[in-house]
């Protein structure tokens, strides 16, 4: 029944928007991990975590869309600051900002018949440090694309161990 199920829901291309940021952190987890670790869940104020503590959020979206339209969608991503974060999905921890130091924002640009969210050549990632994020709630893939450079998914853990290593961590108070 399992095995039923699977095929029906991924034994073709996957263009489904409920699915797809799963898609990507899976994808993304693929290419950091073990260095990071995969902690997103229902609530997360984050998606990855490096044991010193150094916190990255995935973002993602796509040009062709599980609603269908005849044009492709047009790419943005949420980045809005937040009032706070859950900790470990069930205490709330009220801190306004972003609680992520580094961002990772997936784009699925293939509108076609050939786009499959589960392939990870058919992305383009973005590494951006919090703070040079601005502050708005949505960014378009135009302003993500003058932040930094686009990589496929061979380059990713190159970029963001590069990008991490620059970033300084406050000192636990």
């Amino acid at each position: 029944m399992v095995e039923k199920v699977s095929q029906a829901a991924f034994g073709k291309p996957l263009i489904t928007n409920i699915l797809r940021g799963h898609v990507a952190e899976a994808i993304i987890a693929l290419a950091l991990e073990p260095e990071w670790t995969w902690c997103s869940a229902d609530y997360a104020g984050w998606d990855f975590e490096r044991s010193d503590g150094l916190r990255l959020e995935v973002k993602q979206s796509a040009a062709r869309q599980s609603w269908g339209t005849d044009k492709p969608n047009k790419p943005s991503f949420d980045v809005a600051a937040r009032t706070g974060y859950w900790e470990g999905g069930t205490r709330w921890i009220e801190k306004p900002g972003r609680a992520a130091h580094l961002y990772v924002l997936a784009h699925h640009g293939i509108y076609d018949d050939s786009a499959d969210h589960r392939d990870p050549s058919q992305w383009e990632f973005f590494v951006i440090p919090s703070g040079s994020l601005p502050d708005i709630k949505r960014i378009s893939l135009k302003t993500v694309q003058g932040l930094a450079p686009a990589v496929n998914i061979a380059e990713l853990a190159k970029v963001v161990g590069n990008i991490a290593g620059g970033i300084t961590l406050p000192a636990i108070e």
